[in-house]
């Protein structure tokens, strides 16, 4: 079989069979075995093998997620944006994980999510959610090739998802990059702030509204990822005190040792999540909590098994401060 045609260059990684059609290619490259058709009237490019096994399954899912928007991105009208989770991967943030039967879900095959604004007709195509949002001042963001909800349109449109998630999502987008030793993005402005997401969760009527307000003030700025935001709020439903987040620890020379997720300072106890690893960031990990607990720190590790056991991490983050010396 001889190779295909190049495409014209002003085609991206995925078109609509119009914009090719218009740049001059015949109907039957449209057909060649280096496009897909991820959605009726639209090709994209047969990408090369991804290995992605090296991701745990929450940023392999978003990865999927962001691919799958990105593909419909060419059929958005101009009254048509991406929402709700596909908003949410678009912009980087954490989602729920979506499993399918007891494993989890495939991202390529989970729905995109388009919504559209005022009266348009909705979408009606596989694969597709197309809710209807009829405020008139719904703040959108136009990458390129994209339309998607601003920060605060997404967050205030997921009330239906559970608590801990959505302080999850607040955290992420009002993160405040602080500066701190190997923190190349200091000083970039967060995505949103407290104060947005608190006005557009009340600007009309919203599904979850209590449980979205709920959310904003367990918001935090300092935490760096999920399951450090699912861990802070277990520690604080529990009773026990709110720990501090990433702060830097030094030794009495003023050395930077590490940076840990959730600390008390005063009793020199830090809570390490530990995610999957490669082995370099395996061995890193392993000479940096040597260091700290040589710097008189107890490190509890937190892996996702005892993290989906919160009565028995609780009681190890209890007992770590009932035997550690009381504050100066």
């Amino acid at each position: 079989m001889t190779r295909p045609r190049p495409l014209p260059a002003e085609l991206g990684t995925s078109f609509t069979v119009r914009q090719a059609l218009d740049a001059g290619t015949d109907a039957g490259r449209l057909r060649r075995r280096d496009l897909e058709t991820p959605f009726r009237g639209v090709r994209t490019r047969v990408r090369s093998p991804a290995d992605h096994d090296e991701l745990d399954p929450f940023a392999r899912q978003q990865l999927e997620r962001r691919i799958r928007a990105y593909e419909y991105g060419p059929r958005l009208r101009t009254d048509q944006f991406l929402s709700h989770e596909s908003a949410v991967a678009i912009w980087g943030g954490p989602t729920p994980l979506a499993v399918s039967g007891g494993r989890p879900a495939d991202g390529h095959l989970l729905p995109v999510h388009v919504s559209t604004l005022g009266d348009g007709p909705l979408v009606r195509a596989s694969g597709v959610r197309s809710p209807r949002l009829r405020a008139p001042a719904a703040r959108l963001v136009r990458p390129p090739g994209l339309t998607v909800a601003s920060p605060e349109v997404t967050f205030a449109g997921l009330g239906m998802w559970r608590l801990i998630d959505l302080v999850a999502l607040g955290d992420y987008f009002c993160r405040v990059q602080r500066p701190g030793f190997g923190r190349p993005d200091a000083g970039r402005a967060p995505y949103s702030t407290v104060e947005l997401l608190r006005g557009a969760v009340e600007d009309g009527r919203r599904v979850g509204a209590a449980r979205l307000r709920q959310a904003i003030d367990l918001i935090r700025e300092d935490s760096w990822s999920a399951r450090e935001s699912e861990l802070r709020c277990r520690i604080v439903w529990s009773g026990l005190p709110e720990p501090e987040l990433n702060i830097d620890v030094h030794d009495d020379h003023g050395r930077f040792i590490a940076c840990i997720d959730l600390a008390y300072p005063a009793q020199k106890v830090g809570i390490e999540y530990q995610s999957l690893l490669h082995a370099r960031r395996y061995a890193e990990d392993v000479e940096r909590l040597a260091a700290l607990r040589a710097a008189g720190w107890t490190v509890i590790e937190v892996t996702s098994v005892l993290l989906a056991r919160p009565d028995a991490l609780i009681d190890r983050i209890r007992g770590a401060l009932a035997a550690s010396p009381a504050p100066q």
